[in-house]
């Protein structure tokens, strides 16, 4: 996994020390397998790794009944993506006026759907692999078929052969995990938990731990992996039969997770919202904040407020989901009212597109303000200055935000606003877009105004730079709520008891060694002896991490062997 992920990952394993943790561990590229690599803590025994990025030919040659069990079950699973997405999934659920096709009933899709996926994982198991299959001619001509069986959604008809294609490369890549070893009595099947830390096709080695050998899966989304494939399949992305396949796999998919799943665990209400739209059951979610290091940010938020009273600042990747185009249009009302207001955007461009953003929005920033100067002899200055973490006016992220006296927010599209939580934790009054979840996570310690809505962000910002007091008032608040609310350690003492919850409901069969080899006294809670309906077969933990890694552990007092499975960040 990568940035935050990696981080909130390697801060629960380390936290949860009582636990035994095995990981695995998912890479979407080389980069991010090169980079991924952290020093484990002793209570990790082992880590297994997969690139997702890459897959050679597993050489396996199927036989006759083997190249029939394929057929079957990727027809079935192709039948379904054709289908589209039903009533009793996301997209086209009932409210929406979804229908699961002529004569199905709710429910029956999905159920075809699981079939299915663990008829091919099953294969896989029994032959040695899936790869080869999934990139054969046989495998398109079967998706093609099914486009074009009757009763197949309309758009699923007009695929031609590009769009068959790229939704058999698609579905090849989402289903890597399938081929992997990793679901023996040597692996997955020998944890207690399985604790996916990202859904969509990274939690399939969790659902595949459930099939094959009952292992409770807990799965954590901080972001919902089917609204990310959502955002990133914009009409400019595929064309309109590739994306409505994909999405009716993704969404299915999404469907079979959270139905799976034990536990369900989202960082924030949104988050939730969307979970429970694809069809999870409320009564098995759990909202856990994101747990952030605060420590860092403890001097800027204790020290008295020196910041320039006059300058806003905005901390971030620069992206055009950011808006900082409205931000800037803001600012330039914001100068009108108080000309002797300043501007600070702090942050680093994400990829190429972020390039030719910040270059876009350098080019506007000069435009609106050119440089001002007192004489034609003087050097103007430009109210707006772009900056990185590790220059000189900034050399690390609590001096970002120690620099302004108010932290704007302008995003257009943002799931859980960790910058915004990190402005809170410095003690910072904040003027936040109205996305995602920066409502849930800043209460009522902070303005909010809609996206893309410059007069209303330019208003917001000028009345907190007009009253100090109100700025200082709003600051301690957003400190006091973000040191309730989202530090490490909160989120830690969530994760244990949820970790004893699960297990508690599942029967243990393995006996718990102490150091010496000894069978450990009260190793295992008596009522995991116990029967009863809330009692299921034997218990494996498995989690899972983001890009780059997941990890699993037995709990050394209880009997847990968590092993968290990570996956890189919207790589499947």
């Amino acid at each position: 996994m990568s940035g935050d992920a990696r981080l909130w990952c390697d801060r629960l394993v380390r936290g949860l020390g009582q636990h035994q943790f095995d990981v695995y561990a998912l890479s979407r590229s080389r980069r991010q397998e090169d980079e991924g690599w952290l020093e484990l803590p002793p209570h990790v025994s082992r880590v297994r790794t997969a690139p997702l990025w890459t897959a050679e030919e597993d050489g396996v040659a199927y036989g006759r009944r083997a190249r029939r069990r394929f057929v079957e079950s990727y027809a079935e699973l192709a039948g379904v993506l054709c289908a589209g997405p039903g009533t009793d999934g996301p997209g086209g659920t009932e409210g929406a006026g979804g229908t699961e096709g002529p004569g199905a009933a709710p429910g029956h899709l999905a159920d075809r759907f699981g079939s299915a996926l663990y008829g091919l994982a099953e294969l896989a198991r029994d032959e040695g692999g899936l790869v080869g299959a999934l990139r054969s001619d046989t495998a398109v001509r079967t998706l093609e078929r099914a486009c074009r069986a009757p009763g197949a959604l309309g758009t699923a008809r007009e695929a031609r052969v590009p769009d068959l294609l790229a939704v058999a490369a698609h579905l090849e890549r989402a289903l890597r995990p399938l081929s992997l070893d990793w679901y023996g009595d040597d692996g997955l099947g020998a944890t207690d938990l399985c604790h996916a830390t990202a859904g969509g096709p990274a939690a399939l080695p969790g659902l595949l731990a459930a099939h094959f050998s009952d292992v409770p899966l807990l799965v954590t989304e901080y972001g919902v992996q089917l609204r990310s494939h959502y955002l990133a399949s914009g009409p400019d992305a595929a064309t309109p039969a590739v994306r409505a396949l994909l999405a009716a796999f993704h969404g299915r998919l999404a469907t079979e997770v959270y139905g799976r799943a034990a536990i369900i665990t989202p960082g924030n209400a949104h988050a939730r919202r969307w979970q429970e739209r694809c069809g999870a059951d409320r009564a098995r979610i759990r909202t856990v904040h994101p747990g952030m290091e605060a420590s860092r940010f403890t001097e800027v938020g204790e020290a008295p407020d020196r910041a320039d009273p006059d300058t806003l600042v905005w901390v971030g990747r620069i992206e055009p989901s950011k808006d900082l185009v409205s931000l800037l249009h803001a600012f330039a009302e914001v100068r009108r009212e108080e000309p002797k207001a300043r501007l600070r955007v702090v942050g680093a461009p994400a990829g190429a597109e972020g390039e030719a953003y910040l270059g876009h929005c350098r080019a506007l920033a000069a435009q609106l303000f050119p440089d001002e100067a007192e004489g034609v002899h003087a050097v103007g200055d430009n109210p707006v200055a772009f900056e990185e973490i590790g220059g000189p006016e900034a050399p690390t992220l609590a001096d970002a935000y120690a620099s302004g006296t108010v932290v704007v927010l302008s995003s257009v599209v943002e799931g859980f606003p960790a910058g915004l939580v990190e402005a809170m934790f410095c003690g910072r009054a904040t003027v936040s877009t109205d996305v995602g979840a920066v409502v849930e996570a800043i209460g009522g310690t902070g303005l909010v105004v809609p996206p893309r809505n410059p007069r209303a962000l330019a208003e917001a910002c000028v009345a907190l730079l007009r009253d100090p007091e109100r700025r200082e008032r709003l600051g301690a608040a957003a400190r006091a709520r973000a040191l309730e609310l989202f530090t490490v350690e909160q989120n830690i003492a969530a994760f244990h008891g949820i970790y004893l919850e699960i297990v508690s409901h599942c029967p243990v069969r393995r006996v718990v060694l102490d150091a010496t080899g000894e069978p450990l006294p009260f190793g295992v809670p008596a009522e995991a002896h116990v029967p009863g309906r809330w009692t299921g077969p034997t218990a494996r933990v498995v989690s899972r991490g983001g890009p780059g890694w997941a990890l699993g552990a037995p709990a050394r007092p209880a009997p847990v062997r968590a092993t968290p499975l990570a996956a890189p960040e919207g790589a499947l």
